[in-house]
């Protein structure tokens, strides 16, 4: 009988060495999930030196140089199981040295400065932002502009945030994004002229008996059925919703809503299509650099494509609408075009996360043109409101009446860089509509499966053409082998002139 062939020692080694800088990393994962929902107002200094330490020590291991080693010595093991069909070897060594490369240019001291500034920063800002303060945080966000900058200057540039947008969306710089949002900007606005011009359908539905305990359930019992394993996951609230991941069994999401139906249940929607993405990804790339979305482009294309173009449309209602009426009694006094129409109404707003899918990509636009202004030394710290402020009066026709609902209303700059933040949002958008497309070329009629309750064929074509993948095919690889072509934005305008067009 053949000996099972045995995998060389510097693989173990090196998996081994993954393994822990994933936990490490996992472990700083889960203490920024405890900050965001259960920590005690006056705990965030600790936090922060929990989370700096934790960042620092996950760095140093990765940068070590036997890694470095382990990299060349697993190079023929690789090329080995790549000629008989097996490419996980070879994409984890290529993520693992572009990963590595990027991080042997940032200064384990560096690592720890911005995780503990980080956490500093964002318990700051969950009290200015709740007594609509900028000034509170303002010193602050302009350490953190320092940092962006100072991280950025590590790497070989062309313009200052193309390495933050790089390690966000990879292979992106300024000069592809505005190649993108150019074209997207020109059809977009007379698009929003024209649609916002028409009268606006009654939010009356949304305003009934709507307590937060009843929107909970309701969200679990739907993002159970879109296939969120809540055996691996769990939902909390917090003050600007996340998903995060510790470990390949541990996925979980946050929300935040109010007494009115719609921001609890599109953001639970919203976070778990992020989940299912995490949740699915090949489980042999557990506990190395396979094992995340990747990109946040990509990455926004599975939560946005679950909230709006399964969520908002009318057929996902013909399944909910009679269950949600079971649930909220006063939703039985509308009918279910009412309700459709109210959710879906296009309404220029101040807040993000709460406006409609037509004028959502507007506020990404102004946030992405800000950080380039902040980055470039155009727009100083102190004048960021009164910028937000004349960018929502000019694009969008509305002012700010305070800070919370201004420049404070994201959490991104007051937890992390200020650079490379908001584009994915778009690109995810945009991207969607791509996938969306190419899966009803190769599922038929989603529209009938949504109304009945069936989500299980388009999550499983997901799975097989996204998920799995993890970050073993770059953003532009996999868009290409999802769809057939790459990133375009016909799809995405055909799709939003098709829904708003009556």
């Amino acid at each position: 009988m053949q000996a099972e062939q045995k995998t060389p020692a510097a693989w173990d080694e090196l998996l081994e060495r993954l393994g822990e800088v994933a936990d490490l990393r996992g472990a700083g994962a889960l203490a920024h999930w405890d900050q965001a929902t259960l920590l005690p107002s006056g705990a965030a200094q600790g936090r922060g030196h929990m989370l700096g330490t934790l960042s620092k020590l996950a760095h140093e291991k990765f940068i070590d140089e036997r890694l470095a080693t382990l990299l060349g010595e697993c190079a023929d093991f690789a090329e080995e199981n790549l000629a008989e069909g097996d490419d996980f070897p070879q994409q984890l060594l290529a993520t693992t040295r572009r990963e590595y490369d990027r991080a042997t240019r940032v200064p384990s001291e560096f690592e720890a400065r911005f995780a503990a500034h980080s956490a500093l920063i964002y318990s700051v800002w969950e009290e200015a932002r709740s007594e609509s303060n900028f000034q509170k945080v303002a010193p602050l966000l302009e350490k953190t502009l320092d940092l962006s900058r100072e991280l950025a200057g590590f790497f070989p540039h062309d313009h200052i945030a193309d390495p933050l947008i790089d390690m966000s969306d990879t292979g992106e710089t300024v000069q592809s994004i505005r190649a993108v949002f150019a074209p997207l900007r020109e059809q977009l606005v007379p698009l929003v002229r024209e649609v916002a011009s028409r009268p606006v359908a009654s939010s009356a539905p949304l305003h009934g008996d709507f307590s937060m305990d009843a929107q909970k359930d309701f969200a679990v019992e739907a993002v159970k059925a879109i296939g969120y394993d809540w055996t691996r996951g769990r939902m909390d609230f917090s003050a600007h919703p996340f998903m995060t991941k510790f470990a390949p069994d541990d996925v979980r999401i946050t929300v935040r809503g109010d007494e009115e139906f719609g921001e609890l249940f599109f953001s639970a929607l919203h976070e778990a299509g992020h989940a299912l993405y995490e949740q699915n990804i090949a489980r042999r790339f557990g506990r190395t650099p396979l094992d995340s979305g990747t990109s946040s482009g990509v990455h926004e294309s599975q939560s946005r494509l679950w909230e709006n173009l399964v969520g908002r449309s009318n057929s996902f209602w013909n399944y909910w609408f009679p269950r949600a009426q079971a649930q909220f009694p006063s939703l039985r006094d509308f009918t279910q075009s009412e309700f459709v129409a109210a959710i879906n109404v296009v309404k220029r707003s101040l807040t993000r996360t709460e406006s409609d899918e037509l004028t959502y990509n507007l506020h990404v636009l102004i946030r992405f043109d800000l950080e380039l202004e902040m980055l470039e030394g155009k727009l100083a710290i102190q004048d960021l409101p009164a910028a937000w402020n004349a960018r929502y009066e000019s694009d969008l026709g509305l002012t700010p009446p305070d800070d919370a609902r201004g420049c404070l209303q994201d959490v991104h700059w007051f937890s992390g860089t200020i650079g490379g933040a908001f584009q994915g949002y778009t690109l995810g958008n945009i991207l969607a509509a791509q996938l969306f497309e190419s899966a009803q070329d190769a599922l038929g009629d989603l529209d009938s499966q949504f109304a009945r309750g069936q989500y299980s064929p388009l999550r499983e074509w997901l799975t097989q053409n996204v998920h799995r993948y993890g970050a073993g095919l770059l953003p532009r690889e996999l868009v290409v082998q999802a769809t057939g072509r790459s990133l375009e934005l016909t799809p995405y305008l055909n799709y939003l002139r098709h829904k708003f067009a009556a």
